[in-house]
């Protein structure tokens, strides 16, 4: 009796396998393969218990389904950021909700590549990128493409790619890249166009920007999506550019992108995507609610450093605020900041914690001081506003008009003091910024700088907990003028 019932339960497992590889052999079957993806979460933990709720629901009802990552998964939210373990509480995270495969963005070198290689270690899903190159650095190599496998016929490649800006690197502090060797994404891609013929299906992850992967698609038609990062666009219907579809979802995962392939024959046949807005979703994962719970349960950063009289709106107020706080704390003549390193838009009025303080400036740059003349600081201001086509620099101690010709190019600058005379063109005057503008941006200076121990952030902690409070409403220093 015993070995008529292992005879037929062999026989049932022989079946059932048979069954279930035939399957996916029928040739023209269609199959549906879904892949959740978000972009720039920016250490934004909180929504993350939601993104797990939804990710596990649908693998219960479908066979096929995959998380992915654009990149600038930290940098923005010190309970990731500025903790002993530097970026572990998003990997434990990323790793519960499932994450399949993330692209390499420009915050993930923030990290340093010491405490990178750590979280790419711990992550059990792999970072890819095929436009740099880390041998002989202490970063451990990236693999450019991974294969995604939905059954035993159908395979997606997805390859990563990461923005460079106009020095060849990342936006990133530039010493955290030391020793890698970046190559243009577009013209790397095209070696891999192979991957369409090989497997069937390609995707390309980005951490380009929208400009960059339109300008991407039109190079290369055998991508079947491009999931984008580094803009922080939100497209709410797919975009189509010569026949590739492309993708973003905003940015701090305000917002879930879910595309739909419909696969026949190992090519894709028919292909959607939507946009789901994080509110719409009324549930969330149980245990990553209390781990989240856990990881902003930090004390230090519940402490008021001062109090807001009323709300701070706007680059022009909160860069002010962060600008004054140099000049108050090293008494120097002037500070510039930066508007790419203002990462919140607004500070409610009422008491502004540490936390407020690490989430308005993140990154952690020590402080630069130099001996500039009027014609030096001109260059400094000319160059970033060429760099953003606009008004770039938050400033204290001073006000300046820059002339523009509209389309975003510098004609001219204007230097005034407090008291609105015109600087001294024969006058060295002290001038603190931070490391990144020092590193990255292209200006005149004879003097090559001092680099302080202490970083921006600190020293505004200091500034608030000395003024006690502050009121920047209407506080504006930087204009343009656009001729005609």
């Amino acid at each position: 009796m015993k070995k008529r019932s292992l005879v037929w339960i062999t026989g049932l497992i022989v079946l059932l396998s048979f069954q279930g590889h035939s399957q996916d052999k029928i040739a023209g079957k269609p199959k549906e393969v879904i892949i959740l993806h978000v972009n720039d979460m920016h250490a934004k933990i909180d929504n993350l218990p939601k993104l797990a709720y939804l990710a596990d629901s649908l693998r219960k009802t479908h066979p096929y389904v995959f998380l992915v990552s654009a990149g600038d998964n930290f940098t923005g939210n010190p309970v990731v950021d500025m903790v002993a373990d530097k970026g572990y509480p998003m990997i434990d995270l990323m790793n519960r909700c499932g994450f399949t495969v993330s692209a390499f963005g420009n915050h993930e070198f923030d990290l340093g590549q010491e405490n990178l290689n750590k979280r790419l270690q711990q992550a059990k899903f792999p970072f890819i990128c095929c436009n740099f190159d880390a041998t002989g650095t202490v970063l451990k190599q990236p693999k450019p493409y991974l294969v995604l496998e939905a059954g035993n016929k159908i395979h997606i490649a997805v390859l990563g790619i990461i923005e460079l800006n106009d020095k060849g690197i990342p936006d990133t502090h530039p010493s955290k890249v030391t020793g890698i060797r970046f190559y243009n994404g577009i013209t790397k891609a095209k070696e891999y166009s192979w991957l369409k013929k090989k497997y069937g299906i390609l995707i390309g992850l980005t951490h380009l920007g929208i400009e960059t992967d339109v300008k991407l698609a039109d190079s290369m038609p055998e991508f079947d999506e491009i999931i984008g990062g580094h803009s922080h666009t939100l497209i709410e219907k797919p975009m189509m550019e010569n026949g590739v579809m492309i993708v973003q979802d905003g940015s701090n995962l305000n917002y879930i992108g879910k595309t739909t392939f419909r696969i026949e024959n190992g090519r894709v046949t028919a292909r959607s995507d939507e946009v789901i807005p994080i509110t719409a979703l009324h549930k969330a994962d149980s245990a990553l609610v209390e781990l989240c719970g856990k990881y902003n349960r930090n004390e230090e950063f519940s402490k008021i450093a001062g109090i807001a009289e009323t709300s701070l709106k706007g680059y022009d107020e909160l860069g002010s605020l962060m600008t004054d706080a140099l000049t108050h704390q090293l008494k120097v003549d002037f500070a510039f900041q930066n508007r790419g390193g203002i990462r919140v838009f607004s500070l409610p009025e009422g008491p502004i914690t540490i936390k407020d303080i690490y989430q308005l400036d993140p990154f952690g740059n020590l402080v630069v001081t130099f001996r500039m003349k009027a014609e030096e600081i001109k260059s400094l201001i000319s160059y970033a506003y060429n760099l953003e086509k606009g008004i770039d620099l938050q400033v204290s101690g001073m006000n300046y008009r820059v002339t523009s010709d509209g389309q975003g190019h510098c004609l001219g600058v204007d230097l005034f003091d407090d008291s609105a005379k015109s600087l001294d063109p024969s006058r060295e005057y002290t001038v603190a910024m931070n490391s990144y503008i020092a590193a990255s941006y292209r200006f005149n200076h004879a003097d090559p700088g001092t680099t302080g121990s202490v970083t921006t952030a600190e020293i505004l902690i200091s500034y608030l907990k000395e003024v006690k409070k502050v009121n920047y409403t209407g506080v504006k220093r930087a204009i343009q003028i656009v001729k005609p």
